[in-house]
C-alpha cells in the first residue's frame, strides 16, 4: 500500500499496475463479489510489493553512499502515509459518532489510537474482549491493521539490514559486490520463521491472532525483501534495457495462475492457508514482479503497465485508506442499492474521495522538496489533535433523563398478548422471601440491554441475570455472519448460570427474552440447521423448555417476550445475513408461544411494540429504539418499551407477591 518514493531506482509502471490488481481484488472481496472469495490476498500482494520495493530503495542508497540515512527514510515514509491515514482517521471519528451506537464508540477509540500508532494489527487481534463489538458490525478502521504491519516493517526492517550488512562487511573474504547475496539466506530464513510460526500457532480457534500477527504474516513481506536482494544487483532492473528470461517468463505465468486461483477459491478460515498456502500465495506475486522488473518489455510488464491500471495503482494508498469505512457506511438501507450496483456506488464514492485525497492531500506533501524546520513538530502536533479528536469524540452522548413510569393503569396496553392478566388482589407465594415484588430478567444481550436500561422503581426491584453472549442453544459449531463463531465460555453451562441468579433473587416474575444465539445456523446431526427446521425446532423446544422450568423454579410467574426484528449486519452485497431473516424471528416466536402453552406461562409481544409496523424499525413512538440493529438504546428503553412493559410486568408481579 506504500508508494514508491524518490529514491535511486527507476519509476517502473508495471509495479503500479501490481498495486491496482491488488486492491481491486480487495474491493471486490469487501464488495461481497462470490467468484473473489479470496480477494482479501490481495494484502499480501501489497506485502510482497511493498518488501520488494523498500528493500530495493535501502540497498540502492547503500550502494550509492555505502550507507542508509535512517531518519531520512522514516521521514519519507511519513510524508508519503501519515497525511492521508490522518484525514481518514478524523473523517471516520466524526462521522461514527453520528452513525455509530453508543456502545461502540468505546471500542473506536482504542480502534483509531491504535492505527494512529500503527498497531491496529495487534488490536484486532485482541478485540474480542469487548462483547458489543465484538459481535456488532466491523470496526470502520479495522483494514488499518495493514497498515500496522507495514509500518513495523518499515521501522524495524531497515534496522536489521543495516545489521545484516554490517555483518557481511565484517567478513573479510567476502567482496563488497557479493556481500548482499551473504545476507540472503538470513532473509529467506526469517521468512521461512514467520512461515513456521503461523503454522505453530494456528487452530480454528485462534484465526484471529494468525491472521493479524506481525509475526505471522511477515511472511510476505520477507519474500518480497528476498527478491530484492538478487535483483539488487541486475542491470536490467535499473536501466529497463530489454531482456528475455524464458524461465522466468514461465514462472510469471505459474505465479499468475496460482494467484488467480487463490483469489477464486481461498477463505480466511482455511488452515491451509496458515499452513504454507500464504507463503505460496507470496511466492507466486514475487514471481510475477520479478519478471515485470527484469524483463519491462514482456508481456508480463505490459499488461502491468496498462494505463488505467496504472492511474488506480498510483492512487491505491487512498483507495484502500477510503473503501472500508466507505463501504461501511453506504449500506443497502441507506442507498437503496444491493449486489453490483451497490458495489459499483461504493467503487465510484471511493474512488472520487481517493482521487481528491491523492491531487489535495498526498501529492502536494511528497513533492515539497524541502520541508520547513518545525516540520517535525507540525507532525507531531497534527497527530496529537487526531488523538484528541479521536479520544473526545469517541465519548458516548450521556443518557436522557429516566422518566417516572404509571404502573397503576388499568387496562392492558397495545402489544400485550391476547389473555393478558388482569390485576387480582396481592398474595403471597410460599416461601417468598419478606420484600417489595421482585422482576428478574434473564436470557442473552438483548436481554440485558433491556433490562439494565429500564427507569428505576420504587414499588418494585428489577435485577438483570442476562448474559452477554449466551442465549439457551449451545451446539458448539455456530455461523455468525457468514463466518465459524464458538460459543462464549461459560455459555454451555447456560443453565447453571440461570440457576445460581434465580436462587439469588427469588423473583415474582421471571422475564425470558432471547433472539440471536437461537437464530443463527448450528451443526445438528452431521447438518448445518436453523429454527423453521423440524428437528432443530425440536432440539430448540428442548432447551426452552428447561430454561421456562429453571425461571419458574422458585415459584416465579414465566413471562416471555418475543423477539422483535433485527438488522444487525449486511451482508457485503447488501442482504441480510440468514439471523436476521425475519422468517427465522417469526419460527422463533412460534416456539415461544407453544413453550408458554405448555407451562402455563404468559406472553408479552415486545416484536410488535418494538417493530410496530410488522417489519424491522430503528425508531418507534418518535424514539430511536434499537442501537445497532439488535440491543435497544436507553432512550428507547425508557420512553416507549418501559411504559407498555413495566404496568404488565406490576401486575403479575403483586399477583405473586
Amino acid at each position: 500500500m506504500s508508494g514508491t518514493s524518490r529514491a535511486r531506482i527507476p519509476y517502473q509502471p508495471a509495479l503500479d499496475g501490481v498495486r491496482a490488481l491488488a486492491v481491486a481484488a480487495v474491493l471486490a472481496f469487501h464488495g461481497g463479489v462470490a467468484a473473489l472469495p479470496g480477494g482479501f490476498l490481495g494484502v499480501d500482494a501489497f506485502f510482497v510489493l511493498s518488501g520488494f520495493l523498500i528493500t530495493s530503495l535501502l540497498l540502492a542508497e547503500h550502494q550509492h553512499t555505502g550507507r542508509i540515512d535512517l531518519v531520512a527514510f522514516w521521514g519519507r515514509r511519513v510524508r508519503r502515509l501519515l497525511p492521508a491515514l490522518l484525514l481518514v482517521l478524523l473523517v471516520v471519528v466524526l462521522v461514527s459518532r453520528k452513525l455509530m451506537p453508543g456502545t461502540e464508540l468505546g471500542a473506536l477509540r482504542w480502534d483509531a489510537l491504535a492505527a494512529l500508532g500503527y498497531v491496529a494489527n495487534w488490536r484486532m487481534a485482541n478485540r474480542g474482549g469487548d462483547y458489543f463489538a465484538a459481535t456488532g458490525s466491523p470496526s470502520p478502521l479495522q483494514h488499518t491493521w495493514s497498515l500496522g504491519i507495514e509500518e513495523q516493517f518499515y521501522l524495524l526492517w531497515p534496522l536489521l539490514l543495516i545489521a545484516l550488512l554490517a555483518w557481511a562487511a565484517r567478513r573479510g573474504a567476502v567482496p563488497p559486490g557479493r556481500r548482499l547475496g551473504v545476507a540472503l539466506p538470513l532473509v529467506l530464513l526469517g521468512a521461512a520463521g514467520s512461515a513456521l510460526a503461523a503454522a505453530a500457532l494456528f487452530t480454528p480457534g485462534t484465526v484471529d491472532r494468525v491472521y493479524y500477527g506481525t509475526d505471522t504474516r511477515a511472511v510476505a513481506l520477507l519474500v518480497g525483501a528476498a527478491l530484492a536482494v538478487p535483483l539488487a544487483r541486475r542491470d536490467a532492473a535499473v536501466t529497463g534495457r530489454p531482456a528475455r528470461h524464458p524461465v522466468l517468463g514461465a514462472l510469471a505465468l505459474a505465479g499468475a495462475a496460482l494467484t488467480g486461483w487463490c483469489w477464486a477459491t481461498a477463505d480466511g478460515g482455511d488452515a491451509w492457508l496458515y499452513r504454507g498456502g500464504l507463503t505460496a500465495a507470496a511466492l507466486a506475486v514475487a514471481a510475477v514482479i520479478a519478471h515485470a522488473v527484469v524483463s519491462p518489455a514482456s508481456p508480463t510488464a505490459r499488461l502491468l503497465a496498462l494505463a488505467p491500471l496504472v492511474w488506480l495503482g498510483r492512487i491505491s494508498y487512498g483507495v484502500y485508506l477510503w473503501h472500508w469505512p466507505l463501504f461501511q457506511w453506504l449500506t443497502a438501507e441507506r442507498t437503496g442499492l444491493t449486489g453490483l450496483a451497490l458495489l459499483a456506488a461504493r467503487c465510484a464514492v471511493t474512488l472520487a474521495a481517493a482521487g481528491g485525497s491523492y491531487l489535495l492531500v498526498e501529492r502536494p506533501i511528497r513533492r515539497v522538496r524541502r520541508l520547513p524546520r518545525p516540520a517535525p513538530a507540525l507532525a507531531g502536533t497534527a497527530v496529537a489533535g487526531v488523538a484528541a479528536v479521536a479520544v473526545l469524540g469517541t465519548v458516548p452522548p450521556a443518557p436522557p433523563p429516566k422518566p417516572a413510569i404509571a404502573l397503576d393503569a388499568a387496562p392492558p396496553t397495545a402489544g400485550a398478548a391476547a389473555g393478558s392478566p388482569t390485576p387480582v388482589p396481592p398474595a403471597r407465594r410460599p416461601g417468598r422471601r419478606p420484600g417489595p415484588p421482585r422482576i428478574a430478567f434473564l436470557g442473552d444481550s438483548v436481554s440485558w440491554s433491556l433490562g439494565t436500561y429500564l427507569p428505576e422503581q420504587d414499588k418494585f426491584t428489577v435485577s438483570v441475570r442476562a448474559v452477554q453472549g449466551c442465549g439457551i442453544a449451545r451446539l458448539p459449531e455456530v455461523r455468525y455472519i457468514g463466518e465459524p463463531h464458538p460459543n462464549y465460555p461459560g455459555c454451555e453451562h447456560w443453565d447453571a448460570r440461570w440457576q445460581r441468579g434465580v436462587r439469588a433473587d427469588d423473583p415474582d416474575v421471571a422475564v425470558i427474552l432471547l433472539d440471536r444465539w437461537e437464530l443463527m445456523d448450528r451443526k445438528l446431526d452431521g447438518r448445518w440447521q436453523h429454527v423453521g427446521e423440524p428437528a432443530f425446532d425440536r432440539y430448540l423446544a428442548g432447551e426452552l423448555d428447561r430454561a421456562v422450568g429453571i425461571a419458574a423454579g422458585r415459584g416465579a410467574h414465566v413471562t416471555l417476550l418475543t423477539a422483535p426484528y433485527t438488522r444487525r449486519a449486511e451482508r457485503p452485497d447488501g442482504g441480510l445475513w440468514p439471523e436476521d431473516d425475519p422468517a427465522r424471528v417469526d419460527a422463533w416466536n412460534r416456539l415461544l408461544r407453544a413453550a408458554a402453552e405448555r407451562h402455563h406461562a404468559t406472553v408479552l409481544d415486545l416484536n410488535r411494540r418494538a417493530c410496530p409496523e410488522g417489519r424491522f424499525a430503528w425508531e418507534a413512538g418518535g424514539v430511536r429504539v434499537r442501537s445497532d440493529g439488535l440491543h435497544f438504546t436507553p432512550e428507547g428503553v425508557q420512553r416507549w418499551i418501559a411504559p407498555w412493559l413495566l404496568p404488565e410486568l406490576y401486575r403479575l408481579a403483586v399477583r405473586g407477591a
